[in-house]
């Protein structure tokens, strides 16, 4: 048995992320003509799914493409930098893709389901237990959940926040608790140069812990039509390894590549993940978006990392404007180490900032809890 049969040996639940690239592989390039939906790949996209199932494993789905399919409907040159336009493109572009998806599976006796998230979800937690419930009712009925950003209604996700969806589909796989995360672009995985301008580059088949080293590795995107370079997809893989989820990035002009992938085969590169998991509720705190800043003091600092919570007298700014129950960043000496759920607003918190505890009350008139922040809604950050 190889070293990747052993790792995958338990698999049970899989994202598959498709990038741009790879739903319109065949001649995406400066010809908007020719930035179409590959039927056949989405084809064998079904077939492989409709394989694992039969294995008893349950896949979800996280498709890019609506944008660049959009464009072409609308025959619009590519890559607009204006919002309104690739919004547009966006909601021409997903009832399009998910026809076709639909169609696919529809071949192999499986039905499909369409979710649109934006980052808020990530930030809710109410949200984010419904988006989670929902997936789960999803594939007890045998569908396929198939995912994607909501372009349409987004400014901020659609420049920059998930970059053609890796970060997305990071956040959902450690969201779902998956397994594995299977990231299928137009690259054969991670190289320690640019294989597009370097002859010598040499593939990465294994990482086993992604350090500076690597994350040096990250390039600018590599394809036209995609968003997501190989930057975005090593934060994906950083993600996932924080979650327990392994993720293996690999080509997707590879035959079977997903099937080859789950049995074990050496192809693309193994991200291997942590062995110590995060419990869920820290990962969503660690992820969730950062309503504003509290700055502590060293002491504070130690006493936070010692697993303890943070009292009022070990502050020492407060900048942004949150209210109690928002996530916030923990900072001290110009670096984040960690995140958590405030029980006081940011206006009380400049009030009692450097305050003892028996002093709350008698400043703010009333006492909301003796911490600022209970131990156990602190996530800390790797360092």
């Amino acid at each position: 048995m190889t070293d990747r049969e052993q790792f995958f040996h338990d698999v049970n639940k899989i994202v598959i992320k498709i990038g741009t690239s790879s739903i319109t592989r065949k001649g995406c390039d400066n010809s908007r003509e020719n930035c179409k939906i590959d039927p056949e790949f989405m084809d064998s996209i079904a077939l492989q799914v409709s394989e694992l199932r039969k294995q008893g494993k349950e896949v979800i789905l996280v498709s890019s493409g609506a944008i660049g399919i959009g464009l072409n409907e609308l025959g619009i040159a590519p890559k607009p930098r204006e919002i309104p336009i690739r919004q547009a493109a966006a909601a021409v572009g997903q009832s399009l893709l998910m026809q076709d998806w639909s169609k696919a599976f529809s071949r192999y006796g499986m039905k499909v389901a369409q979710i649109l998230l934006t980052y808020e979800f990530y930030s809710d937690r109410v949200t984010y237990l419904n988006l989670r419930n929902s997936i789960s009712t999803l594939l007890e009925y045998g569908v396929v959940p198939i995912i994607n950003e909501n372009d349409c209604t987004c400014t901020n996700e659609i420049e920059a926040i998930f970059g053609d969806n890796d970060r997305l589909s990071a956040m959902v796989a450690s969201k779902i608790d998956a397994d594995l995360l299977i990231i299928l672009s137009d690259i054969d995985g991670l190289f320690d140069k640019n294989p597009k301008t370097h002859d010598d580059a040499k593939l990465l088949t294994l990482v086993k812990k992604i350090t500076p080293e690597i994350e040096s590795y990250g390039g600018d995107p590599t394809s036209f039509k995609g968003m997501g370079g190989m930057r975005t997809k090593i934060k994906a893989a950083k993600i996932c390894s924080m979650a327990g989820c392994y993720v293996v990035i690999a080509n997707s002009e590879v035959e079977d590549i997903v099937l080859k992938i789950v049995s074990g085969e050496e192809i693309g590169t193994l991200f291997l993940a942590e062995r110590h998991i995060q419990k869920n509720r820290s990962r969503w705190i660690i992820l969730a978006r950062a309503s504003g800043t509290v700055r502590v003091d060293a002491g504070a600092k130690a006493a936070v990392l010692g697993k303890n919570s943070l009292l009022p007298a070990g502050i020492v700014d407060v900048e942004g404007s949150f209210d109690r129950g928002d996530v916030v960043k923990l900072e001290c000496d110009g670096t984040v180490f960690a995140k958590g759920i405030t029980d006081y607003s940011s206006e009380e918190l400049i009030k009692i900032k450097g305050a003892h505890t028996d002093q709350i009350e008698s400043i703010l008139g009333h006492t909301n809890y003796n911490n600022v922040i209970k131990k156990e809604n602190i996530g800390i950050l790797e360092g």
